[in-house]
């Protein structure tokens, strides 16, 4: 997709660092479940990203540890009509470990914002600025909050009355997506509503959440956005390979961007 002028899909998937229901580390599998949803925007959470992983034997020792390991090199690899950014939220052994986003746009600008709430494990936003071809911009906030309920309370205030949605350098529409694993409609889905148009995800069988994977009975994965921005339809990818790839499903958004909507 080159332009923002028609219909575009972005997904949010959080890969439990390639490691599936079966407990396997699998970036391959990862890759195959991507290329299924064909989305012209990816972000996913929990990415290792360990570029050199010699002598690394957690939690293994690995045959493959190099790949295993290189998860964010692997992905970006398998994907290079794809440009992609990395947010680091910690470290984790000798690298990196945080959310990725990929695009089919031409990618701007990117930026990690912390999020981390003092006590708690490490958390960000990865924002991306994209253009299409005929200069449309979209700003892209790839979300990944805390599983403490007072942690995503402070986190959500960070986000919305802080400077990272609200700053004057973001023009354009914003889209808001990711784990905000927030499965009741606590502080930050209020705060995101009065702002925000969002959706509940669906799918064709009894299952509408995200999380687990296998037999989903919480919606932890989350989409926001707003005009110029209209939802055209969603749904839960739950193909065999997405059921095993990781614990949460992928979410899948297909989106018009309509400058002039008809009334």
């Amino acid at each position: 997709m080159s332009s923002l002028s028609s219909t575009f899909r972005i997904a949010t998937y959080n890969i439990h660092k390639c490691r599936g229901i079966d407990m396997k580390f699998s970036p391959q599998r990862i890759v195959s479940v991507l290329r299924e949803l064909d989305a012209d925007i990816i972000c996913l959470q929990e990415v290792v990203n360990i570029p050199d992983a010699t002598g690394i034997t957690w939690p293994g020792p690995f045959e493959n540890a190099e790949k295993v390991f290189d998860q964010a090199g692997e992905i970006a690899r398998a994907f290079p009509d794809y440009a992609s950014a990395f947010g680091e939220n910690r470290p984790f052994r000798n690298g990196m470990y945080g959310n990725m986003t990929l695009t089919r746009l031409a990618l701007k600008s990117w930026k990690n914002h912390d999020v981390s709430r003092r006590g708690r494990e490490r958390r960000g936003i990865l924002q991306t600025e994209l253009e299409g071809q005929d200069g449309t911009k979209l700003h892209v906030f790839n979300v990944h909050l805390g599983t403490g309920h007072m942690e995503r309370r402070y986190q959500g205030r960070l986000l919305v009355h802080g400077r990272i949605l609200t700053h004057p350098d973001v023009q354009g529409p914003r889209l808001v997506i990711g784990d905000f694993n927030e499965w009741t409609r606590g502080l930050t889905t209020r705060l995101m509503r009065n702002r925000f148009q969002t959706f509940r995800p669906r799918h064709a069988a009894r299952f509408p959440r995200t999380y687990p994977g296998i037999l989903p009975l919480l919606s932890l994965d989350h989409c926001f956005f707003e005009p110029p921005l209209y939802l055209e339809s969603t749904t839960l990818w739950r193909t065999r390979t997405a059921l095993v790839a990781s614990d949460h499903l992928p979410l899948i958004a297909d989106f018009r961007f309509d400058p002039e909507p008809a009334a």
